[in-house]
């Protein structure tokens, strides 16, 4: 059996100070909770892998994209290995849609001191590293203060 590594795109989008996260299905980390996103494309920027998965996911426009760190993410059960790039963005249209049924059961914002236990390992990696909660905590910071 031939192993690869790919690269994963995750999108953190915030509505003031709560973060979208979609209940997955039918895929590895199934039942868990994790951010929009796929699979960067060849040839495709991140940013705009960001913008495309987004919106094939959940019908929303995101905007004001930042570049996040990354996570190695290794899926023992499934042989699967992906780099995961985090893209941080608000949200201009929060009228969320199911456009994947097939993929994700729902859609649902969830306060950053209140997500739930059941996370997609990649988003578990994101907020067990310090300087990323640190990261989200600026990114905040520079909305108020453009307000």
């Amino acid at each position: 059996m031939k192993y690869s590594v790919r690269v994963g795109v995750g999108v953190i989008i915030f509505k003031e100070h709560q973060i979208l996260l979609g209940k997955r299905i039918n895929s590895h980390g199934s039942h868990t909770w994790g951010f929009p996103g796929g699979h960067l494309e060849y040839n495709e920027d991140p940013f705009e892998c960001a913008i495309r998965e987004t919106f094939e996911e959940t019908g929303v426009v995101i905007k004001d994209l930042v570049k996040g760190s990354w996570t190695n993410d290794i899926f023992h059960e499934e042989n699967k290995h992906y780099i995961t790039l985090f893209i941080l963005a608000k949200c201009e249209n929060p009228d969320l849609q199911i456009k994947e049924p097939d993929r994700c059961i729902s859609w649902e914002w969830f306060n950053l001191d209140r997500l739930p236990k059941n996370l997609f390992l990649p988003v578990r990696n994101f907020f067990s590293e310090r300087e990323n909660l640190e990261l989200i905590r600026d990114y905040l910071n520079k909305e108020n203060e453009q307000v």
